[in-house]
């Protein structure tokens, strides 16, 4: 069963009602000028997108009131335009910001907005029939969105310290809420404002957290979503923190190309804020790990000093907290893999060396990431000892509690490259715990 109509038999809507809902907002967006156009809803046309296969792609001023009624991008209710010929991201269909819905008006379904499962969304968010009305007197205050962005804030540091594996449940709870504040809630323009930013926010703190847990599909969606939503709003910030977080994943993913896009693209938004130079030297080293991986010596070396002359610039009280972590044993474990992926095995284990050595022992995840590939250097290197060292080092603070599956990644690559010396003093047992924790 396609999704558009799982959820319209789940809130209880007959074709004839749902159509009669979909036109009224359609008038309301057409009027606040969300939409270019007035489009027409029938029941014959919301058979075919919930019944053939593949269903009519919807025009765009339909696939925004689709968007803004189900709250979630017309391609997470089964409607897919055609693949992408270079096999990019799908970008999904941006959600309409409207204002607060009349007592009077549509029934706007709070489902959750996640592409993270087919479950319902949770029963304090649920609204199942059509008599339920809006709450008249929920007035959201100031200090109830200041505690959701310093929780978000609070999620974003343990991730940095221990992985992010266990935060995108809560987060996708947050945004859930969030999303429910903006919709049922009462409040002014500059709360609403801030509302908004913070679902912007959560968003591609989202993004990050699936991300890092491994879930790469539900991350890119995730980060359409964030992109979506900054380019909807003006919010040149939210694109380039989301674009950044991007090119990181397409390097992962080995789409060197997209990954340089990306920065290139977040470089020319954070041109429009006027960004401070960490945020530059962020997105210029990005572009140098898509050209790394590659293969692009030239490109590569050229965004990396690029990179450095940015960093060397200095603080700015400006910073965004979100490129703090950008510091000088980060800045150095970044180079470090781009070396790595171009080849340059002993300049790289050099790098990552030094960056490890200066590395923050608070920050197990960043720690584990470097001593990861530190190890993986040093193997390739031919420098099996240091190699041992640098993964044991790793193994042990997955043991403490560091849940980074990308640090689990870069294990089973050492595990791998580490097969060949089985007979080495150390190396079997090594093997044996890695195969334990992260096989």
């Amino acid at each position: 069963m396609r999704e558009l109509k799982r959820l319209r038999i789940s809130v209880n809507r007959s074709q004839e009602a749902m159509v009669k809902e979909l036109t009224d907002l359609a008038e309301r967006l057409y009027a606040e000028g969300r939409i270019s156009g007035l489009p027409t809803f029938t029941v014959r046309q919301l058979s075919k997108w919930e019944s053939k296969n593949p269903p009519p792609w919807p025009h765009p001023d339909s696939r925004a009131v689709l968007a803004a009624y189900w709250r979630r991008p017309v391609e997470e209710l089964g409607l897919r335009p055609s693949a992408k010929a270079d096999g990019g991201p799908v970008v999904l269909t941006p959600i309409p910001l409207i204002t607060q819905e009349p007592a009077s008006g549509p029934l706007m379904v709070a489902v959750g907005a996640g592409p993270l499962s087919d479950e319902a969304p949770p029963p304090w968010l649920a609204e199942t029939t059509a008599g339920t009305s809006r709450s008249s007197d929920w007035r959201i205050v100031p200090e109830e969105v200041a505690f959701l962005s310093a929780a978000a804030d609070d999620n974003y540091a343990i991730d940095q310290q221990f992985g992010a594996n266990r935060l995108w449940r809560p987060t996708r709870a947050h945004l859930l809420w969030t999303h429910h504040m903006i919709d049922r809630g009462i409040y002014d323009e500059p709360l609403g404002q801030q509302l908004h930013a913070l679902a912007g926010k959560l968003t591609t703190s989202l993004g990050w957290f699936c991300y890092d847990a491994g879930l790469q599909e539900q991350a890119r969606q995730h980060f359409s979503e964030a992109l979506n939503a900054a380019n909807y709003t003006g919010d040149d910030v939210l694109a380039s923190r989301t674009l950044s977080n991007m090119a990181r994943q397409a390097v992962d993913v080995n789409k060197g190309r997209e990954a340089v896009r990306f920065a290139k693209l977040g470089q020319r938004h954070a041109e429009l804020w006027n960004a401070p130079r960490r945020v530059i030297a962020l997105l210029a080293i990005r572009e140098a790990q898509g050209y790394a991986r590659l293969g692009d010596v030239f490109n590569a070396e050229a965004a990396i000093k690029r990179a450095w002359q940015e960093w060397e610039s200095g603080e700015d009280e400006r910073d965004p907290d979100w490129a703090l972590f950008l510091n000088l044993a980060e800045l150095t474990c970044l180079e470090g893999m781009c070396r790595l992926d171009l080849g340059q095995t002993d300049r790289a284990q050099k790098l990552l060396a030094r960056s490890e050595a200066d590395q923050d022992v608070a920050h197990s995840r960043n720690r584990g990431m470097c001593l990861g590939r530190l190890s993986v250097a040093a193997v390739a290197n031919g420098d099996v000892d240091h190699g041992l060292t640098a993964a044991t080092e790793a193994l042990r603070l997955v043991e403490h509690g560091m849940s980074s599956t990308r640090t689990a990644a870069q294990l089973k690559i050492v595990h791998n490259g580490m097969l060949p010396h089985h007979r080495a003093r150390g190396v079997g047992d090594l093997l044996e715990q890695i195969r334990a924790h992260v096989a």
